[in-house]
């Protein structure tokens, strides 16, 4: 099962907006076991709007569009849904009633201007909104499902996991997809990948590899998909083990974890507290150590010195 996102917004496009809303979906989609094929982001354009359903119809099952929505004059994918699908707007009684509770909860009136959010493709199956006023809709046409969401990151995610995820889930059955990753430091990504030159030929056909380099740490992401999820773990956890054996010196954690949080965990374990003295890091470095909850039980605190003065009047340097 393969999908596809597209964002709308031309603050997409001129770099005013991080598309988050995109990275955060496709993660749900993986978790549920649906690839995530293209990501596209285009402007508050009609014509192009409907060139890129059209586009992405023919090569996916699912489309999932956030952005759009909203009830102002550049919001203008209601109109391109309308036309794609051929299919008059109507003004929805669901949709009214649960924008004019939203403004009634928060002692406001409800404009004509608010109103119109209701106002929703006659074909489209309603997605409620619980946190805002453009609903989600859901239309079907030829063999591809099409799901249009607010681009307000709360709206979109609240929507996604209560409504539409479970949907998808019904509706096919995806495989499982697993990532795991791996964190090295202190060599660069040409070097690693000379190294591990022969493991990575062997990895099973079920089990890809890509390297993930920045500043200072490369990544390994072995990414795995199978119709068996206990397996596919299984598999996945036997070439952590091999990487494990070829580059110990290298791998220093998995996944989300952070430096700051495996150093927190070795103070501990080992019954050591540290102090800092920052110049050219400004404090960073304490801040990283106090980002992590529990810290006050092994860092004691940091000086910040950045003049010739200060670090020979408070460091004696």
């Amino acid at each position: 099962m393969q999908a596809e996102i597209i964002s709308i917004g031309e603050e997409l496009l001129i770099g005013q907006t991080t598309n988050t809303n995109a990275s955060w979906l496709a993660g749900e989609l993986n978790a549920a076991g649906i690839r995530v094929a293209r990501v596209t982001a285009i402007g508050d354009e009609s014509d192009a709007i409907v060139d890129m359903l059209d586009e992405a119809s023919q090569r996916v099952k699912v489309v999932l569009v956030t952005g759009g929505l909203g009830p102002t004059r550049d919001d203008v994918t209601k109109t391109a849904i309308g036309r794609f699908f051929e299919t008059e707007m109507a003004i929805n009684d669901t949709v009214l009633s649960d924008i004019a509770l939203f403004f009634r909860a928060r002692g406001l009136d409800l404009t004509e201007t608010n109103r119109q959010q209701a106002l929703v493709p006659k074909k489209a199956k309603i997605l409620r909104n619980a946190f805002g006023t453009a609903p989600g809709l859901w239309l079907e046409r030829k063999k591809s499902i099409f799901v249009f969401m607010p681009g307000v990151p709360h709206e979109m995610k609240s929507m996604v996991s209560t409504q539409l995820i479970p949907k998808l889930r019904k509706r096919f059955k995806g495989q499982h997809i697993m990532h795991k990753t791996i964190l090295t430091h202190g060599i660069g990504e040409s070097f690693l990948s000379e190294m591990l030159s022969d493991w990575e030929n062997r990895l099973p056909p079920s089990i890809q590899l890509a390297y993930l380099p920045s500043p200072g740490v490369v990544k390994l992401r072995l990414s795995g998909r199978g119709e068996d999820k206990a397996i596919l773990s299984r598999e996945i956890l036997q070439q952590v083990d091999k990487l494990q054996a070829l580059i110990p010196q290298y791998i220093w954690g998995h996944d989300n974890q952070r430096l700051e949080e495996l150093l927190g965990t070795l103070l501990k374990k080992k019954k050591k507290t540290l102090v800092l003295a920052e110049s050219c890091t400004g404090g960073y470095i304490a801040h990283r150590i106090t980002s992590i909850a529990g810290s006050s039980a092994y860092f004691k605190g940091s000086v910040v010195t950045y003049s010739n003065e200060l670090k020979e009047r408070l460091l004696g340097v």
